[in-house]
């Protein structure tokens, strides 16, 4: 297989300006079909057994985070970690421990309608406490730049570790896709729809379990919501048909990023994203040969495109998901608590440790100028 054909680089979400996303670059070196020899080589550990392990330390630290208030003077600006359209990542310190600090101009926010999704993610990560999740300590703003200080995710994406091993085998796959159902789980039950899953927006921690990170596309419904946005390879039919869309968005999404790790690349693949819709409108999957048939047919019962038929939104909602042959060696009453193995464990030097990160051109953003009164007044409720 070509191997321009697997993970395209440099996807972004489409029809709005793509948020900022922490990148990571750390695997290197492939091995397709195999992975643990290549975790065995690259982080010095055997991690061949993915569903099974001692449980790990929580890193939920929560209860004391509702206490803290933070002045964005008093942070210790260290490295910038991720730049999108309108801001950039930073990894900084507070009292010693490591943070990320998201910063948004005003005045770009503004110029590329991006307020609501602002206002909107916000709002969304205030409400979400959980494991699997890039939880928001404190949110500001000043007369130029709105911060979020979230927790530091020190292991980088899932897309760099996919892009270099080729495509994951099945246990792999599945401890990711267990620790992401568990998410999407919680976040529904909270009528919270995500939006935006992809490899590039689930980071791993410095134990080797899944972040989701990158809310600026979430939303709490109760109903359905038009809004188009999201991913080209992830988009349900429903979105680009423009039928109203709901939570039922978020598992087709699992379908395709299930696929994707197992295969190494998304189901519907073109260069022009218009090329994509279309496939995703007619429904045609090519199936690679090695893909195990019980991991078919879950993906395939993901990507129905009659979404009262999709599994994840009917009447059991995730417990369907869950009850799903592929994940028979999942023990579920675990997984929320990191208690399983992860297949991958990032090497992480200290716990404020930037390397897997790529380098940024650091600029000075607190230059920016204060926006006028009308304009800022867009951001009076931020």
């Amino acid at each position: 297989m070509p191997v321009a054909r697997c993970i395209p680089a440099g996807r972004s979400s489409c029809w709005t300006a793509p948020e900022v996303l922490q990148s990571a670059s750390c695997a290197s070196n492939s091995a397709e079909a195999e992975l643990a020899d290549y975790m065995v080589q690259k982080f010095g550990e055997d991690k061949r057994d993915a569903m099974s392990g001692e449980a790990c330390t929580s890193e939920d630290e929560s209860s004391q985070d509702d206490q803290v208030q933070y002045d964005v003077d008093d942070l210790e600006m260290v490295k910038t970690i991720g730049t999108g359209t309108f801001g950039r990542v930073v990894l900084c310190r507070h009292q010693g421990r490591p943070l990320a600090l998201k910063v948004l101009a005003m005045v770009d926010v503004i110029r590329l309608k991006q307020v609501e999704h602002v206002r909107n993610e916000i709002s969304v990560l205030k409400e979400v406490k959980h494991p699997f999740v890039v939880n928001m300590l404190w949110s500001g703003r000043d007369e130029a730049r709105v911060y979020m200080v979230l927790e530091f995710v020190a292991g980088g994406e899932l897309f760099s570790y996919l892009r270099s091993a080729g495509r994951f085998p099945g246990p792999t796959s599945c401890f990711y896709a267990a620790e992401i159902v568990c998410a999407l789980e919680y976040l529904h039950a909270k009528h919270i729809v995500y939006r935006d899953l992809k490899p590039e927006n689930l980071l791993l921690d410095g134990q080797g379990h899944l972040k989701i990170t990158d809310f600026g596309f979430s939303k709490k419904l109760t109903d359905r919501t038009w809004t188009l946005c999201g991913t080209p390879e992830y988009l349900a039919p429903e979105i680009i048909q423009s039928k109203g869309h709901n939570k039922a968005v978020d598992w087709w999404a699992l379908g395709v990023l299930i696929y994707e790790m197992l295969a190494g690349f998304p189901p519907f693949f073109d260069d022009n994203p218009f090329g994509i819709y279309e496939k995703i409108l007619g429904g045609r999957i090519e199936w690679p040969k090695h893909m195990d048939p019980i991991a078919k047919d879950l993906v395939k019962k993901l990507l129905v495109a009659d979404r009262t038929k999709r599994l994840g939104n009917m009447r059991q909602g995730a417990e369907d998901v869950k009850r799903h042959r592929w994940f028979k060696l999942v023990e579920w009453p675990l997984v929320p608590k990191r208690a399983l193995q992860p297949p991958i464990r990032p090497r992480i030097k200290t716990p404020c440790d930037p390397s897997c990160f790529d380098d940024y051109p650091e600029t000075d953003w607190r230059s920016q100028p204060p926006l006028p009164p009308d304009q800022l007044a867009l951001f009076q409720d931020f």
